[in-house]
């Protein structure tokens, strides 16, 4: 809350001004109906034509007035508003940019939820919130004064009403927990997103009008918690203008009895009368500041539960990644579960060696490799690159000697070459067109690609993306799962080609296959998160385990 008020108020003249001319127009409309009320009594009265004169003079310079002020405070209030939220949304990126692999933290409905609906909802802090209030009690008090030069009690019984239609009744009603419809919201928009994302699977297997009737259940549930909240906003309105007539006839008939003991002149009657009922004007946004306020607070909090975790990079820069890789008895374990998902690893990798990472499904290979790409921060355990713990290490450093080929790729809407110049800026379309001819993908380079290449095959996706991988000048090669879609002699014809082009690299390569092992420096036999064997394909069969048993069932 501190850091929006300190946005605002980078623009506080405009703030300011705003405030002003909201003030002058909340006045001037008491003002145009004090004039107008004054001269209908005034005109009863018969007096000289020039003081009927100067009263409606009065009473157009009000009404011009108030039509420009409310014009001012419209264009002024919107206007910072707007910029407000300008500002608002690009500090939310700039916070989110760093870290956006936190986002996989979060289901796409609820993040596009929160990253669209509650930056929205931030722009009523200005509006309903914070600006309200302070032109209500700037007209409230100068009317108040105003009012004392006729009558005290007069002015104590719009003090009533003002405190019950502004504090009293929007409080009393918002004061007990009531549910809002956000969390109904969130769902409905998490379960659209799903049932969009996965409107063939449902339609494959029967189940559309099921998640159909899913989506229903959630809109009426959502529409009806809306229309308690609308409800609820609509009794504190209708409380707020019932006291607004009843402080209205309070002021009649104690104008009345004062007027008749003497001790108020009937012709100011008619203007203390109109006063009493313009005024609470101002009062009338005031009964939804509570529920404004509520919904702000709550859309800062899911802001922040994203914003504010903190990304910690390392310090110092690599030359190069031509250095040994240790692990000492790592361990890591995914938010939320149950059992670590790898346990006590115990590596070490000479520079240029290759290695490979095998296991059954779900052993803990892939988290291994994220570990190494830092993209999760082990629970326990050392974990060096040459002398310097992989912490210590800044990222961007770690990806600028890293290339990687990961089970899943992203390509942009594009072409080929927009999608391999990714690994190499510098490279020239001679370049590029060698990297698809080693990846055996006879694709142009001003080929199309549409968005998440959608027109790719799954064989077509890894071939591109082993270009990219050819493409890019660096130390160490991280590979997960890389030939699964393709036939047997293109896989083949890769691999060599990945050795070939690997000579005086590091290469760590996660496989489900137990083919070409053989030309592997180090095996690592993962089993339920643990390293269970390591060492030469060669040693391995000699030792008649794990790994033994999986090769005579390949």
């Amino acid at each position: 809350m501190q850091q929006l008020l300190q946005m605002i108020w980078t623009d506080k003249k405009n703030v300011l001004l705003a405030l002003l001319a909201g003030t002058v127009s909340g006045l001037t409309a008491v003002a145009l109906f004090a004039q107008s009320g004054l001269l209908i009594s005034k005109a009863a009265l018969m007096p000289p034509f020039y003081v009927i004169l100067i009263l409606t003079a009065f009473l157009k310079l009000f009404g011009v007035t108030k039509s420009a002020s409310k014009y001012a405070e419209r264009y002024i209030s919107h206007r910072v508003t707007f910029q407000f939220i300008s500002i608002l949304r690009l500090d939310f990126f700039k916070k989110l940019l760093p870290q956006a692999h936190v986002l996989n933290n979060y289901k796409s409905g609820d993040l596009l939820a929160r990253i669209t609906n509650d930056v929205e909802m931030l722009q009523n802090f200005f509006l309903r919130v914070l600006y309200p209030p302070f032109i209500a009690l700037l007209v409230f008090l100068a009317t108040i004064l105003f009012t004392l030069f006729f009558s005290p009690w007069i002015a104590f019984i719009l003090l009533i009403g003002i405190v019950l239609t502004s504090i009293v009744i929007p409080y009393a009603l918002f004061r007990r927990p009531f549910q809002t419809a956000t969390a109904e919201k969130k769902q409905l928009t998490v379960n659209a997103t799903e049932y969009f994302y996965g409107y063939r699977d449902l339609l494959l297997h029967n189940q559309l009008q099921a998640s159909k009737k899913t989506l229903s259940t959630l809109h009426t549930s959502y529409s009806s918690t809306r229309r308690k909240e609308l409800d609820r906003e609509q009794t504190s309105y209708l409380w707020n203008q019932l006291i607004a007539l009843l402080t209205g006839f309070s002021v009649v008939f104690v104008g009345a009895y004062l007027t008749t003991i003497g001790q108020l002149e009937g012709v100011y009657l008619a203007m203390i009368v109109l006063v009493s009922l313009t005024v609470f004007e101002s009062a009338v946004p005031l009964s939804m500041v509570p529920i404004f306020a509520k919904h702000t607070k709550k859309a800062i909090e899911q802001l922040e539960e994203i914003t504010s975790k903190k990304i910690t990079d390392g310090t110092i820069d690599l030359i190069d990644l031509k250095q040994s890789i240790q692990l000492r008895n790592v361990s890591y374990q995914y938010p939320s579960a149950t059992r670590l998902a790898i346990e006590n690893i115990t590596m070490d990798i000479r520079a240029g060696e290759k290695v490979a990472i095998i296991g059954p499904s779900g052993s803990g290979k892939s988290t291994l490799l994220q570990l190494f790409m830092k993209e999760f921060k082990r629970n326990h355990g050392e974990f060096f690159i040459g002398d310097d713990d992989i912490d210590r290490i800044r990222i961007s450093s770690l990806y600028e000697h890293m290339s990687t080929m990961l089970q899943h790729n992203h390509f942009f809407s594009g072409t080929i070459k927009s999608n391999l110049l990714f690994a190499n800026l510098k490279a020239a379309d001679v370049t590029l067109q060698q990297a698809l001819t080693k990846a055996c993908l006879t694709k142009n380079l001003e080929d199309p690609i549409f968005e998440k290449g959608g027109n790719l095959s799954g064989g077509e996706k890894q071939r591109l993306a082993f270009a990219r991988l050819l493409l890019k000048e660096s130390d160490l090669w991280i590979i997960d799962e890389p030939f699964t879609s393709l036939d047997i002699q293109t896989e083949q014809a890769l691999f060599n080609t990945l050795m070939n082009e690997a000579h005086k690299k590091t290469l760590i390569m996660v496989t489900h296959k137990l083919t070409n092992l053989d030309q592997f420096d180090c095996i690592f036999v993962m089993q339920q998160g643990q390293i269970v064997e390591s060492g030469t394909e060669e040693q391995l069969l000699a030792k008649q385990g794990l790994y033994y048993s999986m090769y005579h069932k390949k």
